[in-house]
């Protein structure tokens, strides 16, 4: 068994480094770099190519992860960030230019996704339930609780291996959010973060990585952005939420979540909000935001500029690309909020400190 998972491991590790390079593309040429989040890569790489058809303006991409995209953001070797994790003050006092404000793009959700052969619908779950699994205390998949949640449903006696991110990612600071919020025992644990000490399971890198190893690998179950399960062609979990009802990951689910959060912003509201196990009957549970990061100085004000107006056209045109790759778009009211915090940012007159 020890060698079997080894090997599983180093197939995992080798669809990450594929993924990782497939993701980082040449700078040459760029008029913007960025890099962060996996979770948004799909919106983001539809983003980019329709603003450089339309307005000539490239803009290179690293999907490195939420952890990486902060990193390079706070030394000033990007120009942007992406993170579906809010940075703490404690990173925001730490970034080398100054003040950082979070600008929402897109609202997405994290996925159970599993490969448990011979299951051909899609199982329930629920938070403490989840929350065990990743724990390392359910270790098969008939499992007396599964089977309760699942009647009819034939599951395996098989072992249940779990996937995880090996690197530091939002994707993981919304699952673990959740799991922290529906979970004490997960709360007292391994607790919410990018980068947590996971009891159990084989890491991946990027929602791409992780993505791998459940498809590649019978009996595993992994959490990922809805769009990688999607295109992979991966079922996922239905969800018990706040509400106690099973809800399955929809763009409708999604603006569900939000919309009890949207109505409460204002225009000093800083973004950096949670909306996981959110209140509503239609609610998905595992919803999030992901957030672009801007310098609010921008020392060079060429760039300052493109990266502006990018944002700009990103809230009131690249929106409506979003429910096509299942994300859900923003709230009007956001958008209009966030259209005139983008007037806030100061350009200054030379270039970025490299």
């Amino acid at each position: 068994m020890k060698t079997f998972v080894r090997m599983i491991a180093t197939s995992g590790l080798l669809l990450a480094s594929v993924a990782a390079l497939a993701g980082a593309q040449s700078t040459d040429g760029a008029d913007l770099t960025g890099a962060g989040a996996t979770f948004p890569y799909p919106i983001y790489s539809k983003w980019f190519s329709d603003y450089a058809t339309k307005t000539g303006v490239k803009i290179n991409y690293q999907s490195i992860g939420s952890g990486g995209g902060i990193r390079q953001l706070s030394e000033q070797t990007v120009d942007f960030g992406a993170s579906d994790a809010p940075m703490s003050d404690d990173e925001m006092s730490k970034a080398k230019g100054g003040a950082i404000l979070h600008f929402p793009t897109v609202l997405g959700a994290v996925v159970l996704t599993y490969n448990v052969p011979g299951v051909d619908k899609p199982l329930r779950l629920t938070g403490d339930v989840v929350a065990e699994i990743f724990l390392g205390q359910i270790t098969k998949w008939n499992d007396s609780k599964l089977a309760a949640l699942n009647p009819g449903v034939k599951l395996p006696a098989t072992d249940i291996i779990v996937a995880h991110r090996s690197d530091g990612s939002g994707t993981s600071y919304i699952f673990t959010d959740y799991l922290s919020t529906v979970s004490p025992a997960w709360s007292s644990g391994p607790g919410k973060g990018k980068d947590v000490k996971w009891p159990v399971g084989l890491g991946g890198k990027g929602n791409e990585g992780v993505t791998g190893l459940v498809k590649q690998t019978p009996g595993t179950i992994g959490y990922v952005e809805l769009a990688y399960a999607k295109q992979n062609k991966l079922p996922y979990a239905v969800l018990k939420n706040a509400a106690g009802q099973f809800i399955a990951p929809t763009i409708e689910s999604v603006t569900a979540a939000a919309a009890g959060a949207a109505k409460a912003f204002s225009p000093t509201t800083d973004y950096r909000v949670s909306i996981v196990n959110a209140p509503g009957r239609e609610a998905y549970p595992i919803s999030s935001f992901t957030w672009i990061l801007v310098y609010a100085n921008q020392t060079d004000a060429t760039k300052g500029k493109k990266l502006v107006d990018f944002l700009r056209w990103a809230f009131n045109q690249g929106e409506a690309a979003a429910s096509s790759l299942d994300y859900a778009p923003l709230p009007a009211n956001m958008v209009t909020m966030l259209d005139k915090r983008l007037s806030t940012i100061k350009l200054g007159t030379v270039g970025m400190a490299k």
